[in-house]
């Protein structure tokens, strides 16, 4: 039986396009040999930085960074109340998905989502080749390529804006007015957010610090967890498999372990929840046990 061959995302050959601009041929495909044997050995974010540790000819791996020129407050502010204003977007993004045409939102606020050249990116690595990108930066960009395939959300990281902070404020943002919005007001996020916490006051919402739960009340809740008690109606009730199965397991961030392990965890996850999904729907229609 043929492997299914995983279909490129968009945003990921934005991506690639980078480096099929880069004219030296071979280093990128001494780069590409480096990622899809393993070389690279860890990715990992600090704020907006990507740090990386890729294995080379010596003992000890090289140390790669890389980054992006980020947006400033005011930039995001716009480019949030642009989103905010349009339901689709909005509704792609907080279930993980990236529109074609969001590029678009940032182009109408005088910015670039996507790097043009390499040279807008901004790399080192501890090796003593003095070209740029070596072989070892080239393959971090392979190997953040595999990385955007699965969170699409990692371009927004680079310009400085988190998974968490972008959908916080989007959700802030879409419950306030087109006049609110018009300007930026450094306060207006935190101020929004407040305002949403007095809403649920108003209405009767209590807020308290949580008790702790006895081992009794743990143990009832773990039985009771996956059971419905009231009634569904029909009429009412569609039930479906999510579009994209690594939703849920990428809200959980990455993994603190080498990157080729956490995405072989993560590929298994992902062949589980497609497994329980369909059988999820095969009891619904009365096909399985």
């Amino acid at each position: 039986m043929e492997a299914k061959i995983e279909q490129r995302q968009w945003w990921v050959d934005r991506w690639l396009e980078l480096l099929d601009s880069y004219r030296f041929k071979k280093r990128l495909e001494r780069a590409r040999n480096y990622a899809r044997e393993g070389n690279v050995l860890s990715l990992q974010f600090v704020e907006s930085k990507l740090t990386a540790l890729v294995q080379g000819t010596e003992v000890d791996p090289y140390q790669v960074t890389l980054g992006l020129d980020c947006f400033s407050d005011e930039d995001w502010h716009y480019v949030v109340a642009t989103l905010a204003q349009q339901a689709l977007y909005a509704a792609q993004l907080l279930g993980g998905a990236m529109p074609p045409s969001i590029e678009q939102v940032f182009v109408q606020n005088g910015l670039n989502l996507f790097p043009f050249t390499l040279g807008e990116v901004h790399s080192r690595c501890s090796c003593p080749d003095k070209a740029n990108p070596c072989k070892h930066i080239g393959a971090v960009y392979y190997q953040l390529a595999d990385h955007f395939q699965e969170d699409p959300f990692v371009i927004f990281r680079l310009r400085g804006r988190s998974r968490s902070e972008l959908l916080e404020q989007l959700s802030c943002y879409r419950q306030l007015s087109p006049a609110q919005l018009a300007t930026y007001d450094p306060d207006l996020w935190s101020d929004s957010m407040a305002i949403a916490i007095d809403i649920d006051v108003e209405e009767g919402t209590t807020i308290a610090k949580p008790q702790k739960e006895t081992k009794a009340e743990q143990q009832q809740a773990i039985k009771e967890f996956w059971q419905y008690g009231g009634e569904l109606v029909p009429e009412l009730t569609a039930i479906a498999p999510p579009d994209n199965p690594l939703q849920q397991i990428e809200r959980l961030g990455d993994l603190p372990l080498n990157y080729e392990v956490a995405r072989e965890i993560k590929q298994a996850l992902t062949q589980i929840y497609q497994a329980a999904s369909q059988a999820a729907l095969g009891q619904m229609v009365g096909t399985s046990e």
